[in-house]
C-alpha cells in the first residue's frame, strides 16, 4: 500500500480519535476505551523501543496519568497522539532513571530527535518488516535516532509534533530520523532506487 493510503488511513483514525477524546472529556467511558484502542498499539511500540520488556508496565502508568489529566488536554486527534506520547516518554525516562543501577542495552539519553520527509524508501522498508524485528533493529540505533524513528513511524507523529515531544528543534529531529532510517534501510538491505529520495548521501 502506497504512502498516500497510509496517510489517509491515519487521518481517518485521527478524526475518529479526536471525536472519541472529546466525548471522553465529557465523561464517556466507552469513548475513552475507543481512544485507548486507537493509540495504545503505537504507544506500546514506542515504549518497547525505549524500555523493552517493561513497556506494558510503563504504558499502564502513562494511561493512568492520561486518564487523570484528560480534562486539561486541548486539541485534535493528532494532538492527542503527541500529548499521550509526551506523557509516555516522561514515564519511560523516569523508569530508566530508577533502573540506572542495572542499566540495559540501550539506556536512552535525553538526546532525542526528529525525522525525514514522508516519501522515503525507509518508511516502506520499516512497514515491510515485522514489528518485532523492526523494534529490535531500532533499539540498536543511537537513542536520538531511535526515538525519532519510533515517534515518526510507530506513533505516527509528524515532524513538528515529534520535535515537541522530544523538546528539540524540528531540524534536529529530522536529521536524527533521517540518519536512523538510512541506517535501518542499510541493515535491511533496502536500497534507494529513486534518485535523490533523501537528497544526496552525506
Amino acid at each position: 500500500m502506497g504512502h498516500g493510503g497510509e496517510r489517509r488511513r491515519r487521518q481517518a483514525y485521527d478524526a475518529e480519535l479526536g471525536e472519541a477524546v472529546a466525548r471522553a472529556q465529557e465523561g464517556d467511558e466507552a469513548a475513552f476505551a475507543v481512544a485507548y484502542r486507537i493509540v495504545q498499539p503505537g504507544l506500546l511500540g514506542y515504549l518497547r523501543g525505549i524500555v523493552g520488556d517493561d513497556a506494558e508496565d510503563v504504558a499502564s502508568d502513562a494511561w493512568l496519568e492520561i486518564a487523570r489529566d484528560l480534562g486539561r488536554f486541548k486539541g485534535d486527534g493528532a494532538g492527542f497522539r503527541g500529548w499521550s506520547a509526551t506523557i509516555a516518554r516522561h514515564r519511560a525516562l523516569d523508569h530508566l532513571r530508577r533502573q540506572r543501577v542495572r542499566p540495559r542495552g540501550t539506556a536512552l539519553e535525553q538526546d532525542v530527535l526528529d525525522l525525514p520527509g514522508p516519501h522515503s524508501t525507509h518508511d516502506q522498508a520499516l512497514e515491510s518488516l515485522s514489528t518485532e524485528r523492526a523494534l529490535e533493529l531500532v533499539r540498536g540505533l543511537p537513542s536520538d535516532q531511535a526515538e525519532a524513528v519510533l515517534l515518526r513511524v510507530v506513533v505516527g507523529l509528524d515532524g513538528p509534533a515529534a520535535a515537541r515531544v522530544l523538546g528539540k528543534r524540528p531540524g534536529a529531529v529530522r536529521t536524527a530520523a533521517h540518519r536512523g532510517l538510512k541506517r535501518l534501510a542499510r541493515q535491511l538491505g533496502v536500497t534507494d532506487d529513486g534518485p535523490g529520495t533523501l537528497g544526496e548521501s552525506t
